[in-house]
């Protein structure tokens, strides 16, 4: 019984299946159907709109402006063209549209898609056929309207640019013929418009407005621009170049050399460039007029920063060379008297060739630089050269010089401490002499028993670093280098010696002390009692240290304050 109803259930399953499926495909071809039909639709608006009313309406507005053969002939081409996309291309769209109708009902949609994408390009093509020949037509049959508007700015333009001409006309002086026969060109122009409006010639129209707008834009420039071309040309240029050529002359006659400048040859083709010019602005052609003549006025404001400029340089060079020749004599001053001692510093230090090559170097480096000095003044005595770059030259050599100038300095100070090292050795041979005496005096001041022998060996030590100063100070010549060592390592020695003499006095002396505070407790302890005798024999011995330790650690078993107590004592 249970497997009869899983098999119903099975079939009832299929069943709703199959329905849902044929469900979704009608639905689908429903949509698709009526998908197709608003492109259909759309497709059909489109093309009606090809052809309207208008082109109709303007070709009948240019057939009632027909007076002449030419616009005859124009306006049966127009009519010709507009039969054919009337009578041709619209009913050959007709005829794809069915057949799109067609597709769609039957279904294949693949086919359908490439018909609609053929049919929207023949539409958009016969669309632009229509429009490019009601632009076309449009020309004639607005052009009155249009015109008339373009000519009536142009009229105002016009009105505008007389008004400015006779407002201030001694600004044009210079070309008021070629402007007045220009007024007199547009004038006539104006007539021939009306006269071409008169009789329908709209092909000559056209020619004669673009004429008035090329015409009056051009003079419009010109009103404009002119005056400062004339200004810049005739009065602000000229006062410059004569200005200019005044200074120049005063200043070669001051001894300045200009003639990195070019200046005349650069006046005189700045005077070609401005005739031409005016050339130009007679003819009423002001192409690139203004950038030319604010180039050539920039020019010569550089001029007189040029001018300044050399003459801020004549006034440095000739401060600086008289300063450049002082260093020059002074140095070669210095090189000779060291020249001259040389051989005795050689002998004195024990210097090398080599350690004192840097003076030769110098000697050379200066005399070239004051070659280079002389061949510098020859140009500015036989003004073969502009200050700027004379002095320009003179700050390099100046450099050169002051680089030197530090060389010498550092072999001077180099040379004179080797005497400074030698006296400074003397002063400290004293000095060291002085801390070994000082050592010898208290070491015998203090009665010690025994004498450590690391003092005897230090003494030993020390006296002869200070026999080998000494015999270093009296050789002729003395090598500072070896000269300084002998300082450094007597020096060392002896404060070594004195360290340690304090230091074996300091702890003989805690030993001592330490011993004679011991003592009083010897009674009452007898370990510390036989402690005590060691640091005593320790103490004679020598031993000042073993003696001190030995001394505390017996003490320390009756006072153990015994540590605080020395360190209080050792610092007082």
């Amino acid at each position: 019984m249970s497997d009869n109803i899983y098999e119903i259930l099975g079939y009832i399953y299929i069943a709703i299946t199959v329905i849902l499926f044929i469900t979704a495909i009608v639905l689908l071809k429903k949509h698709s159907k009526k998908k197709y039909n608003e492109i259909l639709s759309k497709l059909e608006k489109d093309k009606n709109l090809i052809l309207s009313g208008t082109i109709l309406n303007e070709l009948n507005k240019v057939g009632a402006l027909i007076n002449n053969k030419e616009l005859e002939k124009q306006y049966k081409l127009w009519q010709s063209r507009y039969e054919i996309i009337k009578e041709k291309d619209i009913p050959a769209l007709n005829d794809k549209l069915l057949n799109l109708e067609e597709l769609c009902h039957s279904g294949k949609f693949k086919e359908i898609n490439e018909a609609i994408a053929d049919l929207e390009l023949d539409i958009y093509y016969v669309k632009t056929k229509s429009d490019v020949l009601l632009n076309e037509i449009r020309e004639i049959s607005l052009s009155e309207s249009k015109n008339r508007e373009i000519v009536t700015k142009l009229k105002t333009d016009y009105r505008d640019i007389y008004i400015k001409y006779n407002k201030d006309p001694h600004e044009y002086e210079v070309i008021k013929t070629p402007l007045e026969l220009q007024f007199e060109n547009i004038d006539k122009l104006f007539v021939a418009f009306e006269d071409a409006m008169e009789s329908n010639s709209y092909s000559e129209v056209g020619k004669i407005v673009k004429a008035l707008d090329d015409t009056i834009g051009n003079i419009k420039i010109v009103i404009d621009e002119a005056p400062s071309i004339i200004v810049m040309g005739m009065k602000l240029i000229p006062v410059k170049i004569n200005d200019i050529r005044s200074i120049h002359e005063k200043m070669v006659k001051d001894g300045y050399n200009l003639d990195y400048l070019n200046l005349y040859y650069n006046i005189e083709q700045s005077e070609k460039k401005i005739a031409d010019i005016f050339d130009r602005l007679n003819v009423l052609n002001l192409t690139d007029s203004i950038f030319e003549l604010k180039t050539i006025l920039s020019y010569f404001e550089s001029i007189y920063l040029d001018f300044d400029n050399e003459k801020m340089c004549k006034k440095s060079f000739e401060e600086n060379s008289r300063k450049i020749a002082i260093k020059i004599k002074k140095m070669l001053s210095v090189i000779s008297k060291l020249f001259n001692k040389i051989e005795d510093i050689k002998y004195s230090y024990d210097l090398s060739n080599k350690e004192v090559k840097i003076i030769d170097e110098l000697n050379i480096n200066i005399k070239a630089i004051e070659n280079d000095y002389e061949l510098i003044i020859e140009k500015y005595r036989n003004r073969s050269f502009a200050f700027s770059k004379l002095n320009k030259e003179l700050s390099h050599l100046n450099l050169k010089l002051s680089k030197n100038e530090d060389k010498l300095e550092l072999t001077l100070k180099s040379l004179s401490s080797l005497k400074e090292d030698e006296v400074r050795a003397h002063e400290q041979f004293d000095e060291i002499v002085n801390i070994l005496k000082k050592s010898k005096d208290k070491i015998l001041s203090f009665k010690l028993p025994i004498v450590p022998e690391e003092y005897y060996v230090q003494l030993n030590e020390a006296s002869q670093a200070i026999d080998d100063m000494a015999n270093e100070l009296n050789k002729k010549p003395i090598s500072i280098r070896i000269l300084n060592t002998r300082v450094d390592t007597a020096r060392d020695l002896a404060l070594k010696l004195y360290k340690t003499t304090n230091q074996t006095i300091k702890t003989a002396t805690l030993a001592e002390n330490t011993i004679i505070y011991g003592n009083r407790f010897k009674p009452i302890n007898e370990v510390l009692n036989q402690g005590l005798k060691k640091s005593e024999k320790k103490f004679y011995e020598g031993l000042y240290k073993e003696s001190l330790e030995q001394a505390i650690m017996a003490i320390s078993l009756v006072d153990e304050e015994i540590h605080k107590k020395l360190l209080e004592a050792s610092q007082r």
